[in-house]
């Protein structure tokens, strides 16, 4: 088993006090950042996404330039390139992040699987390149960016778990539907603690698994 983490988009504009934040946004920066400070070696593969929206124009009708947002399909402006409510949070310590993917550059992007990191390369590809298995999701939002990332990583063949404490949603009852979905696709719902019951740092379960 080759394990990969993959943080989705905890950025300032979705955390509280930005253009979306959503409740408990900050909370699971922090988090993410004991997560990593505990077991970032356990993990093959650290990625972390970031909406990356252009500013001269309106990302294919992601942003609602004419009328108010609806909160489906347009938005209001958000995480626009070069901008601090497009950088990650400050809780949340990058040092141990392997491979930062932009999307949305231009266009919607919901999943972390559609954009690319600064050499050009998809999170599928990533994924294949390190020969990861099994992707552990966490971040914002649960039934937006969050959904879409670990429906594409089932739909890529990995083995998915989502660390319900570590996510944070628009609304409760799109979130828990959210989960709902992913559970019926094969994903696995679970509390980070977990990782405390299975210590063994990533290099050596590999050792044991090839022998």
């Amino acid at each position: 088993m080759t394990k990969a983490l993959l943080i989705v988009d905890v950025q300032n504009d979705f955390t509280e006090g930005g253009a979306l934040g959503v409740d408990g946004g900050a909370a699971v920066a922090s988090g993410v950042t004991d997560l990593l400070a505990a077991h970032g070696d356990e993990y093959a593969l650290v990625i972390a996404s970031r909406d990356w929206h252009d500013a001269d124009n309106d990302n294919g009708g992601h942003f609602a330039t004419a009328g108010d947002p609806d909160f489906v399909e347009t938005w209001p402006e958000h995480c626009v390139a070069g901008t601090d409510g497009a950088e990650y949070h400050p809780s949340l310590d990058t040092s141990g992040v392997h491979a930062h993917i932009r999307k949305g550059q231009g266009k919607p992007a919901y999943s972390a699987f559609e954009g690319v990191d600064d050499e050009g390369r998809t999170v599928s590809q990533l994924l294949d390149e390190h020969g990861v298995t099994d992707v552990d999701v966490v971040g914002i939002a649960t039934d937006y960016c969050v959904r879409a990332s670990a429906l594409d990583a089932v739909e890529h063949g990995r083995h998915v778990r989502i660390f319900t404490d570590l996510v944070a949603g628009v609304a409760p009852e799109s979130s828990e539907r959210a989960l709902a979905e992913l559970a019926h696709a094969g994903a696995v719902l679970a509390e980070s603690s977990v990782l405390a019951e299975s210590p063994v740092p990533q290099e050596e379960r590999s050792d044991e698994a090839s022998e």
